[in-house]
């Protein structure tokens, strides 16, 4: 028999069981707290109830969840996976993700935001991909990967304030075929203003979806 090797801690190199990230380095993770959020677009404002934003204009998707807010050192595990290539954390973002949907078995299918083709080639894959398929897996709800496309290429969304975003996602996704349930988990990297995760919701509101949850690995502090 050879050696068992473990795996390596991306965040302080140690070798600690099976997991992209041990369980020191897990525990000093800044976790998003569901009861000082926004329940609808996971905004930190300090209690669980609708923020005025959300009340002033309501999204198209139903609940947000998120394992963590955008700070040092989650914001390097997103990056790590998104321009690293470190599909690993993939794994391990997922599954920790899956644990946030309260009833799986609510839930019909798990769809990822869809990266647009050009995009596609240029990185080599899909990181809300990745992230949706150890999600579906974890939580057994049928992946559709391919559920959604984007149809046209958006500039990137960096720097952009809100209603800008909305200006440039107007129309960028379309279903590819009938809709994969009623009760649909998309999942993201990370939510910013929103925008993308509400463009997508509205493509599967008006096809006849019911609930919308997003499921996201880091929420910013707001835009």
């Amino acid at each position: 028999m050879g050696p068992i090797l473990l795996a390596e801690c991306f965040l302080c190199g140690r070798e600690d069981g099976q997991a992209a990230v041990c369980p020191a380095c897990s525990a000093d993770l800044p976790t998003w707290r569901a009861e000082r959020a926004c329940p609808c677009c996971a905004l930190p404002v300090g209690s669980a109830t609708v923020c005025g934003r959300c009340l002033r204009r309501p999204p198209q998707f139903d609940q947000s969840r998120a394992l963590f807010d955008y700070a040092f050192p989650a914001m390097q595990l997103v990056r790590a996976l998104k321009y690293g290539g470190r599909l690993d954390l993939a794994r391990w973002l997922g599954e920790c993700a899956a644990g946030l949907i309260a009833d799986p078995a609510g839930w019909d299918a798990v769809i990822p935001v869809p990266l647009h083709a050009d995009r596609l080639r240029e990185r080599g894959f899909n990181q809300a991909g990745e992230l949706a398929r150890w999600v579906a897996a974890t939580a057994s709800i049928p992946l559709a990967a391919g559920g959604v496309r984007r149809s046209r290429a958006t500039p990137s969304q960096a720097g952009l304030a809100a209603r800008e975003r909305r200006r440039n996602l107007k129309g960028a996704f379309e279903l590819t075929g009938a809709l994969p349930g009623r009760r649909i988990v998309v999942v993201d990297d990370v939510m910013t203003t929103g925008a993308t995760l509400d463009e997508l919701a509205g493509v599967l509101k008006r096809a006849g979806a019911e609930a919308i949850l997003n499921l996201v690995v880091a929420r910013t502090p707001g835009h």
